[in-house]
């Protein structure tokens, strides 16, 4: 994904291994904002930053309130520097609201995409492990949807979301995309990772397996058209940088190999795409290979910008890596 940082491979400590402390875990912006809610004067700043906001997505700023929204920013974060520090925990109740509030104070527009670089998480916790997704026989995404289903929220989030990708609207032939998304991130969201991540990055040894791996997430409503027609890939990549949830730089530096620790944070920035405008899929119920349902025509002289976008998913060696130690592994020690 990739729409979001970090990437792969923890070398898993023997169980004598000493323990050390983790640091302490960055400030919630939510909680940071709560702060700088108290104080008037912040939080004038904090809605002069919105209104920025929301001016620009509208028309772009001219020089002078492009220049007078900087000020604002600076002078937020000199009176209340903990916006700048505080992080986002994925998966959290207040996710969305968090997100808003990270970006608020970090992304005017206008301004470069350094901030698109560091991610809004909170990953300092990497001790979240995978649960073994299966060790025996050959269709392994049946057996994850199996277990799923043996886990009520797990079942009940499933179906939820398959009701709502597959139900048409009234009078059409349409799936209600928006419901769809909002279905899968509620599945995403709320279902431990054990199971989540073992129905999405299942290892698949035959097609039949392949075929179940590629249609989890019903692509015929979570991201394709009903004509078959693909958008641009960077005008999705445009829309995506307008939502709090979808601005993510997927997979980090990708091309570039994989860091250390990082494999759970490259299968959690693929997953974070997904009920997104962003969403990505499996290419074929043969390969493990996946892709944005997206095209470069009509890109002009950003084309190679739009090849590199789509790079970033068709050969992520740090998504490609994380999958691959998923199913060498199984599972019950893969680091997240």
């Amino acid at each position: 994904m990739c729409l979001s940082p970090s990437l792969c491979l923890l070398d898993v400590l023997p169980s004598s291994a000493p323990i050390f402390p983790f640091p302490p875990s960055p400030t919630d912006c939510v909680e940071a904002h709560r702060g700088c809610s108290a104080d008037p004067r912040c939080e004038a700043l904090y809605r002069g930053l919105e209104l920025c906001a929301a001016d620009a997505a509208v028309s772009p700023l001219g020089e002078q309130a492009a220049s007078e929204c900087l000020e604002r920013q600076d002078a937020l974060l000199a009176k209340h520097p903990a916006l700048l520090a505080c992080k986002c925990q994925r998966g959290f109740r207040k996710e969305e609201q968090c997100l808003r509030i990270y970006w608020r104070v970090r992304l005017l527009p206008g301004q470069s995409g350094d901030e698109l670089e560091i991610s809004p998480y909170d990953d300092t916790l990497m001790d979240t492990r995978m649960a073994s997704l299966v060790l025996d026989g050959e269709n392994q995404c049946l057996k994850a949807a199996q277990d799923c289903g043996l886990y009520e929220k797990c079942g009940s989030l499933r179906s939820e979301y398959v009701l709502a990708c597959t139900k048409r609207v009234p009078g059409s032939n349409r799936c209600n995309q928006h419901k769809c998304h909002r279905a899968l991130r509620r599945f995403l969201e709320r279902v431990p990772e054990e199971y989540s991540l073992g129905v999405l990055f299942c290892p698949c040894t035959n097609a039949l397996c392949g075929e179940r791996r590629r249609k989890t997430i019903v692509p015929s409503c979570s991201y394709q058209d009903m004509e078959g027609l693909q958008p641009n890939c960077l005008h999705q990549q445009s829309f995506c940088r307008r939502d709090d949830l979808c601005r993510l730089v997927t997979c980090l530096r990708l091309i570039l190999g994989c860091l250390k620790d990082s494999a759970g944070l490259c299968l959690r920035a693929y997953a974070g795409l997904i009920g997104t405008i962003m969403t990505p899929n499996y290419i074929s119920n043969s390969s493990a290979d996946v892709s944005l349902w997206c095209n470069c025509e009509g890109s002009g002289n950003q084309w190679q910008d739009c090849l590199r976008l789509q790079r970033m998913f068709t050969h992520n060696n740090c998504l490609r890596e994380s999958e691959l130690q998923v199913s060498r592994r199984g599972a019950p020690h893969l680091p997240f």
